[in-house]
């Protein structure tokens, strides 16, 4: 009767132990089901940030004011629209610059960059160009936005000085766009709306250190042309940031075109 009691009382240990390490499994595996879902949640928000950003900040040209919503609260890059301000020619024929190379110079606050338009790869693009330089349109004008980092572009050329474009005045396609997304140093590219190929306007990009801007629906950006000299002006400009510190947005020193002349 003591060995049948005995036994009892063992059995009852060994199930004890193993309901109790039943228990702590199940406990591992909602901790490990817990924590997974935990990451798998972070996962799908920093893939979100990224395709988001992606999306919003570089899928579209860069434009001054989104860029910067989008390093804080996301928001879409596109080239603004507003009434005409400004007496524009008509959007030129691509043939005026079919396989010709535009040279010239580009003038801010005082120093001259070298520049070249390249109407082989982006006839369309060289051909606007050349037009509204001849027009004089560009003289006066400023560079209105400015990024520091690894996005590292100047803005310039829009209608108000403020980032505005001319609904009258768009065209495209886009041409001559980096087939890998990066646009190196140098880099003279047109401005355009988020995802719509045809919204070119009066507004370019200078890139002073390679940047990679992701293409949208409507590809990449128009590579119109390269500065050819004196590249440093332009980082030299953006050494002193944006206006409000930021890393997107006015210049800090306000840049002005003094002139854009090509032949």
């Amino acid at each position: 009767m003591a060995a049948s009691k005995s036994t009892a009382r063992e059995t009852k240990k060994r199930i004890a132990q193993m309901e109790a390490k039943r228990e702590l499994r199940q406990g591992q595996r909602k901790r490990r089901l817990r924590d997974n879902i935990v990451s798998a949640a972070a996962v799908v928000m920093v893939l979100g940030l990224a395709v988001v950003l992606q999306l919003t900040v570089f899928a579209s040209n860069p434009t001054a004011d989104q860029v910067a919503q989008a390093q804080a609260g996301l928001s879409d890059p596109a080239t603004t629209s507003a009434s005409p301000t400004a007496s524009l020619p008509a959007v030129p024929n691509p043939s005026i610059a079919k396989g010709k190379t535009f040279t010239g110079s580009l003038s801010l606050n005082g120093k001259a960059l070298g520049v070249s338009l390249d109407g082989t790869k982006a006839p369309q693009a060289a051909a606007v160009f050349k037009t509204l330089s001849d027009s004089g349109f560009y003289t006066d004008k400023t560079c209105h936005r400015l990024t520091t980092g690894d996005f590292a572009v100047l803005q310039c050329g829009s209608i108000d000085n403020k980032g505005a474009g001319d609904t009258t005045f768009t065209w495209g396609p886009v041409e001559n766009a980096p087939k890998n997304n990066v646009y190196p140093a140098g880099t003279i590219a047109v401005a355009r709306q988020s995802n719509n190929a045809k919204s070119n306007g009066t507004q370019f990009f200078i890139v002073y250190k390679e940047t990679t801007i992701p293409a949208d629906s409507a590809g990449g950006y128009t590579v119109v042309g390269k500065v050819t000299s004196g590249l440093d002006v332009v980082t030299e400009l953006a050494k002193a940031g944006t206006a409000d510190g930021s890393a997107d947005g006015a210049p800090k020193t306000p840049i002005k075109i003094d002139s854009f002349t090509l032949k």
